[in-house]
């Protein structure tokens, strides 16, 4: 007596060709899931009727490259969208010599999701092949060009294969917003890359190139960029915590920026002796200014000014003192229960990145790394429900979208009603899901 087909076993050879023949395709699934199934039994069910079928199919791990071709696609995006899934899945587990030899048709597949029309399913794609050292540099190259930055950031972030060449390039042809963002952020930004940013009139893009210690700025490009930086607010904290400043940009910087910079710039301890002459001398000149504002002069300062008397008459700072880290800092208050929204928005105006961090992850409760991974995609949507977790406002959270992960103002998230986070909770948990976060217990 012949048994049903749905009640044959799909490891058996045999019977799984008769459960291909099957009109349901519950039966066909069965086949097409199971990791035993032959190679042609899988490529031929890559064709089914039945997307439930084909999914299967595309997420088998045992399925031939041709049949994963054919399902890259597919009219379906959830088919597509899983095979983008496996080939995530398997690409980082290959070795440098495998990655290196990828065999023509991965590539062809590799290329197809690069330009699929769901932008979900290059997304995976993107994230899978963002810090592999051996990904295909054309599929690379598409998608640090495509025009949703929930794509191209994660490569044009993190991606070895971009070159110099590369990264020119895409500035030059005007990537979409928030994208220069992500090169000016990249680890060991090239002097010729930074010149192109800075000259790209980008402020949010120049924001993050001067608040990237590892980037190459030549002297002659900030030069430039002090130019341009008393019309542009944001980029005066990081100038003024940027390492190795030459004295000439010390003198530039102590002329305009707000008293509370100034203060940190004076702080400073790492000035060479001629920068820190170059600073006194800038601020006797702003002390004599505000003298004669006061005096009924024609200069005038705004607010009062306060400044180190070391520094104003030349002399060498005191004693050092000890220096709280911001991670200790933010726990610490944590503690006190003094870790208020306008402590962070203060910190976050005033420049100061790793406390901002560190205090989202107190209030959060979600590790640091992460928080700097969300804050570097320069997603919209997911810097807000990051904001959402850590029990932030929405007024807020339209804040660090602009000044924390440099987020256009065009592109950034709104409040609902002028209040209320325009993504429902299940979204905004969604959202967080993507970098593995899990909900609060």
């Amino acid at each position: 007596m012949t048994s049903r087909p749905e009640h044959l076993d799909p490891a058996d050879y045999e019977a799984a060709k008769q459960m291909v023949r099957s009109a349901d395709p519950a039966v066909r699934r069965k086949v097409a899931e199971h990791p035993k199934t032959r190679p042609e039994l899988l490529y031929f069910l890559a064709a089914d009727a039945a997307a439930e079928v084909r999914r299967a199919i595309a997420t088998n791990a045992g399925t031939p490259r041709q049949a994963d071709l054919m399902l890259a696609k597919d009219r379906e995006v959830m088919v597509r969208r899983a095979v983008a899934q496996k080939i995530a899945r398997l690409l980082p587990e290959l070795s440098a010599n495998q990655a290196a030899q990828i065999e023509k048709l991965t590539v062809e597949c590799l290329e197809t999701l690069a330009r699929d029309q769901a932008s979900e399913v290059r997304g995976i794609l993107a994230e899978a092949l963002k810090d592999l050292p051996n990904a295909p540099h054309g599929v690379i190259n598409t998608l640090a060009r495509d025009v949703e930055l929930s794509v191209c950031s994660p490569v044009l972030l993190n991606s070895p294969i971009l070159t110099d060449e590369d990264l020119a390039d895409i500035i030059l042809k005007g990537p979409v917003a928030g994208a220069m963002t992500a090169i000016a952020s990249r680890r060991n930004v090239s002097a010729s890359v930074a010149d192109a940013i800075a000259r790209s009139d980008d402020e949010a893009a120049v924001t993050a190139l001067l608040g990237n210690s590892s980037a190459q700025v030549r002297e002659e490009t900030l030069d430039r960029i002090l130019d341009q930086a008393p019309q542009h607010e944001p980029w005066h904290a990081p100038l003024v915590r940027r390492p190795r400043l030459p004295a000439r940009a010390v003198a530039r910087l102590a002329s305009f920026v707000a008293d509370g910079l100034l203060k940190v710039l004076q702080g400073r301890d790492d000035l060479d002796p001629a920068a820190a002459r170059d600073l006194a001398e800038a601020v006797r000149q702003r002390v004599g200014k505000a003298a004669s504002a006061g005096s009924g002069g024609a200069d005038v300062v705004r607010g009062p000014v306060e400044f180190d008397d070391d520094l104003v008459g030349g002399a060498a700072a005191g004693p050092e003192k000890p220096v709280e880290r911001p991670s200790d800092r933010a726990a610490r208050l944590f503690k006190e229960g003094k870790l208020t929204e306008s402590v962070l928005e203060g910190s976050m105006v005033e420049g100061d990145r790793a406390f901002v961090l560190a205090a989202l992850g107190e209030l959060s409760q979600i590790p640091v790394a992460i928080i700097d991974r969300i804050i570097g995609t320069h997603a919209p949507r997911a810097v807000t429900a990051l904001c959402w977790r850590a029990g932030l406002t929405m007024r807020f959270a339209r804040q660090a979208q602009l000044r924390l992960a440099q987020i256009p103002p065009k592109t950034a998230l709104n409040a609902r009603d002028g209040t209320y986070y325009p993504m429902s909770d299940d979204e905004m948990r969604w959202q967080l899901e993507f970098f593995g976060v899990e909900e609060k217990a």
